[in-house]
């Protein structure tokens, strides 16, 4: 069930070293599913009257643990989580094995559909032969509380985390991970499966070193095809969404083009179908995708050979007719000659942008220093409180390890690494922690803004001139005021990402949609959710961008 498998980029196998599984299966961590259901304690009454109804999910895809998964695992601590569960550490009882347990909540399995989701997620996976590119189900079983689906340990972090850390990405890292991706694409193919939810963060390093495998972890949206068979759901994520989901008359071909979206993102830093302007609302998202023109002109693009950039064309055909298949995407002569492909770096530039904050958020930060500065004591009030509680050792400063329980703590879930990018973004002093100002802008940024007046106090501070606008020259004044040192080329940045009707300057329509656009588009593309989808179709048929019936 999309998303839960991922792992914060966490050194699992060091937990296990300070952490003490417990060796008997006695004992053990009690799962909040578990304290709910098995009521706890001696207990009294236990709910009155008669037996509630077991609600059975697997059927013949599982067993049952009538004691709790504990009986068999002994789970340790979060790894990550999505819409549905929960994934854990968790060790084999009899073989001291380390895995990982994805266990979803029977209570958040509301609708029949729910149920049949998990059900084919566990078929699927036992369906699919065993490959080095696919992550293993060891077990499916549940207890009265949640189903758990225990796989093999992935703990070499997502994808995008490990570009970021490498100090050298080129071409030949990107078509590696290319031909992988296509693999698993033409494995399910293959077996009549369509995975309909392909995003680099359904996929893994088994492990840290620089040579390990690559696996696809998540098939929660997956489903079962025949040849020729259409379908008209609309599943997946955003950014990686083929055109015809959007019409909702799609088939396998869709994997090709959410695999497209992922080779461009490698070789750029940013989905094909993202802008300031755009990315604010999936509905402009969904239209850029209609529309299909793809950016070849922005950095790193020209320094990219003509060879892949053809095969990304290919593979973002908007007429999946059209659309190569995976064999045809393997045999294509960019991966075919990938050990030959430039082993040059593709810039700081595509580092940059996969970590979340261009150099166009330096003016969105200064500009949220500007809003902070003029908050009243209400609005403050809360923000400082949170500031105490995260300042737990009360040194005026919050660390990375206090930034990162604190948001925990607050309900929010952020990997590893975006808390260290979050750092990064507004940490004007280089000390790795945030100060009271850096903390507000933080908050605002994560809140999103919403207020007008704020917003217009901003865009004045920066429009010196009155005139409605901001030119480069207010700009330029702006950032040296806020210590930038490579002005001409940040400015030369900010605009080409923010001034969306190219006249040299930024209107404050264009402000408020930079302010009010999320930044991060990878956390946008974690979340899904069948009602929102529904109602993005019926927005998209309103508006004209899809009519019944187009093909």
């Amino acid at each position: 069930m999309g998303n839960c498998c991922r792992s914060p980029a966490a050194a699992a196998r060091e937990d296990v070293k300070t952490s003490h599984f417990p060796a008997s299966t006695g004992g053990g961590k009690k799962k909040p599913h578990q304290a709910r259901n098995g009521g706890g304690g001696g207990g009294g009454g236990g709910g009155g009257g008669g037996e509630k109804k077991r609600l059975s999910v697997l059927g013949e895809e599982g067993s049952e643990v009538s004691g709790g998964i504990e009986e068999k695992y002994a789970l340790d601590r979060e790894l990550g989580r999505g819409e549905f569960g929960v994934t854990y550490l968790c060790m084999d009882r009899c073989s001291r094995e380390l895995l990982a347990c994805k266990s979803i909540s029977k209570r958040k399995l509301r609708t029949p559909v729910d149920v049949e989701d998990v059900r084919r997620e566990v078929a699927i996976m036992r369906h699919l032969p065993r490959s080095a590119s696919i992550v293993s189900l060891r077990e499916a079983c549940e207890d009265d509380g949640a189903v758990h689906l225990v796989m093999e340990l992935c703990e070499g972090g997502e994808l995008f985390d490990r570009i970021v850390a490498r100090g050298h990405y080129t071409e030949r890292a990107a078509a590696a991970v290319t031909r992988t991706i296509v693999e698993v694409v033409q494995l399910c193919h293959r077996h009549g499966v369509i995975h309909r939810d392909l995003k680099p963060e359904n996929f893994l390093f088994a492990n840290k070193k620089e040579n390990s495998p690559l696996k696809a972890i998540d098939f929660g949206l997956s489903i079962f095809f025949k040849p020729g068979e259409k379908f008209s759901e609309i599943v997946g994520s955003p950014y990686y969404m083929a055109p015809e989901v959007l019409k909702r008359n799609y088939g396998p071909e869709i994997d090709i083009w959410s695999a497209g979206v992922i080779l461009y993102i490698l070789l750029c830093g940013v989905p094909p179908f993202w802008a300031a302007k755009i990315a604010e609302t999936e509905q402009g998202v969904a239209q850029a995708i209609l529309r299909g023109n793809i950016d070849f002109k922005r950095e790193p693009w020209p320094n990219v050979s003509d060879n892949a950039k053809d095969l990304v064309r290919q593979m973002l055909q908007p007429d999946p007719k059209l659309r190569l298949t995976a064999k045809q995407v393997l045999e294509h002569t960019w991966l075919q000659n990938a050990k030959k492909a430039p082993n040059v770096p593709l810039g700081d530039i595509v580092k940059s942008r996969l970590k979340q904050f261009s150099r166009m958020n330096r003016f969105k930060r200064r500009a949220l220093r500007v809003i902070a500065d003029h908050l009243s004591a209400e609005e403050v009030e809360d923000i400082k409180d949170m500031f105490k509680v995260m300042d737990t050792d009360n040194d005026g400063i919050v660390s990375y390890e206090e930034l990162k329980s604190g948001i925990a703590k607050f309900g929010s879930h952020l990997a590893e690494s975006e808390v260290q990018m979050l750092i990064e973004a507004v940490d004007t002093n280089c000390r790795g922690a945030l100060d009271y100002g850096e903390f507000l802008a933080v908050s605002l940024h994560l809140q999103r803004m919403a207020n007008d007046e704020h917003l217009r106090r901003a865009f004045l501070f920066f429009d010196k001139d009155g005139n409605g606008y901001i030119e480069p020259e207010e700009l330029q004044e702006a950032l040296v005021e806020d210590g930038a040192t490579d002005i001409m080329e940040v400015v030369k940045d900010i605009l080409q990402e923010v001034d969306t009707d190219k006249d040299g300057k930024i209107s404050y329509e264009e402000f408020v949609a930079m302010m009010k656009t999320g930044t991060d588009w990878r956390k946008a593309s974690r979340h899904y959710s069948r009602g929102r989808f529904n109602s993005l179709s019926i927005r998209l048929i309103k508006d004209g961008s899809v009519k019944l019936g187009n093909e």
